[in-house]
C-alpha cells in the first residue's frame, strides 16, 4: 500500500490499514524510527482511563481490611 506526504506534511492511511487497527478520526498514533523507515503504531489516547478516577474512591476501611472480608484473612508470614 502506498499514500503521499502532502504539503502540510499530512498523510492519508489507507483505508484498509485504518479499519484493521480500527484507527478512526482523532485516535492517537506513534511513529517509531526503525532502520531504513518508520514504523506507525497505534497509541493511546494519553491518559489512561483509571487514572481519571484514581483517588475518587472514599472507603470507610482501609484495603486491606475490605480485601481481607472478602476473600477471608491473609496467612501470616513466619518471622
Amino acid at each position: 500500500m502506498r499514500s503521499r506526504i502532502s504539503r502540510k506534511g499530512q498523510i492519508t492511511v489507507p483505508l484498509e490499514v485504518r479499519e484493521k487497527l480500527g484507527l478512526r478520526a482523532g485516535t492517537a498514533v506513534r511513529f517509531e524510527i526503525r532502520d531504513g523507515g518508520a514504523f506507525l503504531r497505534k497509541g493511546s489516547g494519553g491518559e489512561h482511563p483509571v487514572d481519571r478516577v484514581f483517588g475518587s474512591l472514599r472507603l470507610d476501611k482501609p484495603v486491606d481490611e475490605l480485601l481481607d472480608e472478602m476473600r477471608g484473612p491473609r496467612p501470616r508470614r513466619k518471622r
